[in-house]
C-alpha cells in the first residue's frame, strides 16, 4: 500500500531514515563515493524538508519512500529507496508509476541519480526516461540527470 508520509511525525521520519540510508550505502558502493548528501540526513533534516514524501507499506514496515517536489515548470523526484530487504520486489516502480498517476498534470519529470547506478537508470528508462545533463560532482564522478516529458 502506497500513502502519504507525515514527515512532522518524528517516528515517521526515522522510518524514512531506516529505508533512506541502507538505499543510498547501496547506491554509494556503486558508485564508489561515500559522501552523497541524502547519507548525511537526519531526523531533523528530513522533519525540515519541503518535500512530499509517500510511502509503500507491506506487511507493516516501510519498505520503500519516495519524495517529490513540485514547481511550475516540472516534479522533481528528489529521492527514491527501497530498503535492501525489498530490492527486486517491484516497490520502485509502483512508487514511481504512483507518481504519475498522482501528478497526471504534470508535463515534465525531472530525476538524477549515479552514473554509476545501472538499476535505477534502468528502472526510469522503462518509463522513458532520458539522460538530458550529466554533473561531475567529484574527481570521476557523475550524477545523470534524466527527465520524462509528456506531451
Amino acid at each position: 500500500m502506497i500513502a502519504l508520509l507525515k514527515i512532522d511525525n518524528q517516528k515517521i521520519a526515522e522510518e524514512i531514515l531506516h529505508v533512506q540510508l541502507p538505499a543510498y550505502g547501496v547506491e554509494a558502493n556503486l558508485m564508489n563515493f561515500h559522501d552523497i548528501p541524502p547519507l548525511h540526513d537526519t531526523v531533523d533534516s528530513i522533519l525540515g524538508s519541503e518535500e512530499t514524501f509517500y510511502g509503500y507499506w507491506k506487511e507493516g514496515k516501510l519498505a520503500g519512500v519516495i519524495s517529490v517536489e513540485e514547481n511550475k515548470q516540472h516534479l522533481q523526484i528528489c529521492r527514491l529507496v527501497v530498503h535492501p530487504a525489498y530490492f527486486r520486489q517491484g516497490i520502485g516502480k509502483q512508487l514511481v508509476q504512483f507518481i504519475f498517476e498522482t501528478y497526471k498534470h504534470i508535463h515534465r519529470f525531472v530525476v538524477s541519480t549515479g552514473e554509476q547506478n545501472v538499476p535505477a537508470i534502468k528502472l526510469y528508462g522503462t518509463f522513458g526516461f532520458k539522460e538530458f545533463n550529466k554533473i561531475e560532482i567529484s574527481a570521476n564522478i557523475f550524477i545523470i540527470c534524466l527527465e520524462k516529458i509528456y506531451s
